[in-house]
């Protein structure tokens, strides 16, 4: 294992443990350090006095407190420290706990409290080496660069804190946004299933109503209109049976698999004849200005609302003829189906004409139902034709 890689791993360690366990042992290591003098007498000059220990152990004990009150244990090594050194008995050769308080500071401290201590240490290291006998000039040098390496090093660390907690929570905001994200888009989509659902089944279980309530009647008066009866229902469902595979196909990503798209526009002359065979609806489409392309989402809208027109049509109006109306513009496509019936029960017109204006405002058009001009009831879609659906609408 490498050295950095040694030393990775154990910051990470050290991160992850226990605070108070880190700094109980850091002022224990403070404590032995400054108990050398006392461990081994031979090895120096200076004098000696339990007086003195108990004065290195005020620089070392109240770091087990550092991360819990930071300031008061400042004071309190500022204290002891200079004190030692005054007592001199033994003066202190290195500042051991000042070190880690000037870090702890720098680190977690507000900036007129790290401040504060930056300065009364700088101020006090100076004032104190003049006590020490045979004090030279490179001792003050060494001392002064130790405590600017030490805040230094707190400086840092309160930085890289700063910046990783800025990522954390910024990863966090993008993870929210993703989150939110995929619930739109899932509801969205869960919307867009709805609709296609509720048209195709509404449209074909209203055409097997029709046809279901006919055969009766005339099953003994005119058996081949009931037998057509019959054959209508039963192509309705296997159409409406087409269609809903072609949406759970989509669902299951089988379009690239040979899954038929979904109807547009082109598939309209078909729906009308279904209609007018089924449901014995008179059904005309009138086509004016020259038809184009559309973009997938609009044909497949300018589809559904038709349909889903023509559904309340035979489900509520009791008309007897309807007319379907495409009037093709340069930036517009505008689709009218008007009927001589008596329009819907609802006031506001149920969910199918909620489902219209749903599917136009999603394609960036309108739409507007009522009461038609000669009676009955018309409903009215925009659609964009263009390519640029803002300019299209206005």
């Amino acid at each position: 294992m490498s050295p950095q890689s040694w030393f990775s791993q154990t910051a990470a360690r050290l991160r992850t443990a226990n605070p108070y366990v880190v700094d109980a042992a850091l002022a224990a290591l403070v404590l032995f350090a400054v108990s050398l003098q006392w461990l081994f007498p031979d090895q120096g000059n200076d004098r000696l006095s339990w007086q003195g220990w108990l004065l290195g152990a005020a620089t070392a004990v109240p770091l087990v407190w550092r991360r819990r009150a930071p300031f008061a244990t400042a004071w309190a090594v500022s204290a002891a420290t200079p004190a030692m050194a005054v007592y001199h008995a033994p003066p202190p050769d290195v500042m051991y706990g000042g070190l880690v308080v000037l870090y702890t500071m720098a680190a977690r401290a507000r900036a007129w409290q790290r401040r504060l201590m930056l300065v009364g240490w700088v101020i006090g290291a100076t004032v104190t080496m003049q006590h020490k006998e045979h004090a030279r000039p490179f001792e003050y040098a060494f001392h002064l660069l130790c405590i600017a390496c030490a805040y230094a090093l707190g400086w840092l660390a309160r930085l890289q804190r700063a910046y990783t907690t800025e990522l954390e929570d910024r990863a966090r905001g993008l993870e929210r946004e993703r989150a939110a994200d995929t619930a739109r888009a899932i509801a969205q989509e869960r919307a867009l299933i709805a609709r296609d659902m509720h048209d195709i089944l509404a449209h074909a279980v209203s055409l097997m109503v029709v046809q279901a309530e006919a055969g009766p009647v005339v099953v003994r008066s005119d058996p081949e209109r009931a037998e057509a009866s019959f054959d209508a229902i039963a192509a309705t469902g296997r159409d409406a049976m087409a269609q809903l595979r072609r949406i759970l196909g989509v669902l299951k990503e089988e379009q690239q698999n040979g899954t038929s798209p979904q109807p547009g526009v082109a598939a309209l002359p078909q729906l009308l004849r279904q209609v007018g065979e089924s449901a014995g609806l008179r059904v005309e489409l009138h086509t004016t200005g020259d038809p184009r392309l559309l973009p997938a989402d609009v044909e497949v809208a300018a589809y559904r609302v038709v349909q889903e027109a023509l559904t309340n049509t035979v489900k509520h109006a009791y008309a007897a003829c309807s007319t379907v109306e495409l009037d093709w513009t340069e930036d517009l496509l505008t689709l009218t189906v008007t009927d001589d019936g008596r329009g819907p029960a609802a006031p506001g017109g149920g969910h199918g004409l909620i489902g219209i204006r749903e599917r136009a405002a999603a394609c960036g058009g309108s739409a507007e139902a009522g009461p038609g001009p000669d009676g009955g009831f018309r409903v009215v879609v925009r659609l964009p034709a263009a390519a640029d659906r803002q300019a299209a609408l206005g």
